[in-house]
């Protein structure tokens, strides 16, 4: 295909005329990118080249200090670095991603009865501590004291030296080459903050509502499918005559949907699709106005997540991950690039079609999952539409995750920083897409508080180029060996993680009179409104899939075509 095409008619007016928003998971800004640019190459780039970052380590009984010779050895400190060439899959286990856990890594506190309970335990605790005065701590300086707190939940022992200075070690381009190539070309935000200092589904939902109906935790999941009334972005886009999808990658439900479930579920059979339609549509030139992409987030997950198996499993490895959960999210990326990349070229504005010149992509993360970074969350402005309902205010974000605008009308090689002149609750935010679409679009006035103009910085600025840029960079798609998820072994039982999912799944399908296969709940055996016994609740790991799969054969009837395929042991 011609790189000439007609991009002379186009104007950088219109490079928002289409927009991509794919959203990966778990990963922090410096955990990803921190080792993009050394400060040479890109002045006040805020990574972690060329700085001594480091945490303390807990002086807990039993604990193994850092050894003598080890960088930190004489402060009992475990400095930050690349991480070990013979082990990229880290953090493995998974860190703790929900309130509590965070709460800890920012602040370096945690009361002793929370000390090695998992975060549904750490919950009931209706005076989870923070500090009164953050000038008198040390900001970012709890990364090693929750890991190994969650390690010991997990696996029943404390962890060693090698085993917890993983959570101070992040990737080098070598390990991600896809994603700091297309970095490196486009245009990176060094200071995007995710908007909840917690886990996936109040930051997804911030990302499409501006809110989190006040809720900071994913469980009890009866909360998402029931009481997460905020407006979504997808209803004021229909309300202004504008279109929109969500392109599920190999999954049989989404999480999209069902954090929003009572707002969109008449949408569900319509406006949810399998990801292979994407690629179909842009081809076509056929895009909506707005078009979210899910990674696979349940198994064989194409979403950058650290193996997350064991958590899932409560210390049991529940086999949903790839060999290296990092080359999944590097294939897929790949995949969406590529598809954007190879949009029809040959189009005149008047066809009124999607093409290469007038769609822009984004990628972004919904939260760090508890892998180190070393800028603090900034202020943020509460979203004003529910009062809080599980102890926390919104009056700061989550930490950074990494974020890339990817456009023919942007400068390649660009950093964007924090914005300037504003209060400082104006930042990079989840939010900022929402506000960036209703000031570009037209779509009236703010969701909530949170994407308004002093709290959600505008990024539309950043199509900037005279000429749009025809050349892009080749990124072939990496091999990879794939490993579906499997269904386990029958003497396997889900942990607390994969329980408190599947029992919402349940909830739900029982609210609507369904009975899901595999599913031997009783609904009466608890309150899932409140925080229940969940530890009472089991059902082995042969069920996991079988169960989130009926579920989504009732409310994703579009998905059903995207079933994983048989496991590949690997």
């Amino acid at each position: 295909m011609s790189d000439c095409g007609t991009s002379v008619d186009w104007t950088k007016q219109q490079a928002m005329d289409h927009v991509v928003l794919v959203l990966f998971e778990n990963r922090s800004f410096d955990n990803l990118l921190g080792h993009l640019y050394t400060e040479q190459e890109k002045p006040g780039f805020e990574g972690v080249l060329g700085k001594t970052l480091s945490n303390p380590v807990p002086e807990w009984e039993g604990l193994e200090r850092v050894p003598t010779g080890e960088p930190g050895c004489e402060e009992n400190r475990v400095r930050y670095g690349p991480v070990d060439a013979d082990n990229v899959n880290v953090p493995n286990p998974d860190p703790g991603e929900e309130y509590p856990h965070t709460n800890t890594q920012i602040y370096n506190v945690l009361r002793p009865e929370n000390r090695f309970e998992g975060a549904h335990k750490m919950m009931l605790d209706p005076n989870m501590p923070r500090p009164e005065d953050e000038h008198d701590i040390e900001l970012m300086g709890g990364f090693v004291t929750d890991y190994v707190s969650q390690f010991k939940s997990l696996r029943g022992m404390l962890p060693t030296y090698a085993e917890y200075k993983q959570i101070m070690r992040g990737l080098t381009p070598e390990h991600v080459p896809v994603l700091s190539e297309i970095a490196r070309n486009f245009v990176v935000f060094d200071h995007w903050f995710s908007e909840v200092p917690s886990q996936t589904f109040p930051n997804r939902s911030y990302w499409t509502a501006a809110s989190s109906a006040g809720f900071v935790i994913n469980s009890p999941v009866w909360n998402w499918y029931h009481r997460n009334l905020a407006p979504t972005i997808f209803e004021r886009l229909e309300e202004c005559g504008r279109t929109w999808k969500v392109y599920v990658l190999d999954s049989p439900l989404s999480v999209t949907g069902a954090i929003h479930h009572p707002r969109l579920a008449d949408r569900f059979a319509d406006n949810f699709v399998p990801y292979d339609q994407f690629e179909i549509d842009v081809r076509d030139g056929t895009l909506p106005d707005f078009a979210v992409i899910e990674p696979n987030l349940l198994a064989g997950h194409g979403d950058y997540h650290p193996p997350m198996g064991e958590a899932m499993a409560g210390g049991i490895e529940l086999p949903v991950d790839w060999v290296k959960p990092i080359d999944a999210g590097e294939r897929f990326l790949a995949t969406v690039y590529n598809a954007v990349k190879g949009a029809p070229r040959e189009v005149s504005p008047a066809d009124r079609r999607s093409c290469f010149w007038n769609t822009a992509l984004f990628i972004g993360w919904d939260e760090p999952g508890g892998t180190y970074d070393h800028v603090p969350p900034a202020a943020a402005v509460p979203p004003g539409d529910v009062e809080d309902r599980q102890g926390f205010d919104f009056t700061r974000s989550g930490y950074r995750v990494p974020a890339i605008l990817v456009s023919p009308w942007v400068e390649a090689g660009a950093v964007e920083g924090a914005p300037e002149g504003g209060p400082d609750t104006l930042q990079y935010r989840h939010t900022s897409m929402i506000n960036t679409l209703r000031h570009r679009w037209d779509l009236g006035s703010p969701l909530t508080r949170r994407d308004a103009d002093d709290s959600a910085a505008r990024f539309d600025h950043l199509f900037s180029l005279p000429e749009p840029r025809s050349q892009w960079p080749d990124i072939p798609i990496p091999d990879a060996p794939v490993v579906i998820a499997g269904s386990g072994s029958t003497g396997q039982f889900v942990g607390a993680l994969g329980r408190h999912l599947v029992h919402g799944l349940s909830q739900l399908a029982h609210v609507g009179g369904h009975q899901l296969e595999g599913d031997d709940v009783d609904p009466d055996r608890y309150d899932p409104r409140k925080f229940a016994p969940y530890g009472k609740l089991t059902f082995p790991t042969k069920d996991f899939l079988e169960i989130v799969r009926a579920f989504g054969g009732i409310y994703f009837p579009r998905l059903q075509a995207a079933r994983p395929s048989d496991p590949i042991d690997g």
